[in-house]
């Protein structure tokens, strides 16, 4: 009869050990160039998906020729964006903004989004922006 809860706890035990490589595997940025920043101004966004455990941001830029080029950006989770001044509010589709986006290795129009410039000027940090202080997110700051 004591074997039953020493079974059932090394079960659990195992189970949640197993999980603990998945949490940090998806975390990566080993998959983005994380030495040089895009700017992509005139940038109009057409989505955002408000969503854990990365917000999305999508958008189009218009090449030299024109023709709209469509961008996905990652930004942080809905939690760490409301902390760093973001609201549902802040960006929508339609607006022009400027991005700043650590893009895909592979090409792809793909990428982390460390700032977004709103048209009035004022700055907007994902989770690899500079806007920090002592490691924490603060309010942006009107430029």
């Amino acid at each position: 009869m004591k074997i039953r809860p020493v079974a059932c706890f090394g079960l659990v035990v195992a189970v949640l050990a197993a999980g603990v490589p998945l949490l940090f595997a998806h975390h990566g940025s080993a998959a983005y160039d994380m030495t040089k920043e895009v700017v992509l101004k005139q940038a109009m966004v057409t989505k955002v998906l408000w969503a854990n455990p990365h917000t999305l941001l999508m958008f189009d830029v218009k090449d030299d020729q024109g023709n709209a080029q469509h961008w996905a950006g990652e930004t942080g989770s809905l939690n760490s964006l409301y902390l760093a001044g973001w609201t549902r509010n802040s960006v929508a589709p339609g607006d022009m903004i400027t991005v700043y986006i650590y893009r895909a290795k592979a090409s792809a129009k793909v990428g982390i989004v460390t700032k977004v410039v709103l048209a009035d000027g004022s700055a907007l940090y994902g989770p690899f922006g500079r806007q920090q202080v002592d490691g924490q997110f603060v309010a942006p700051s009107k430029k």
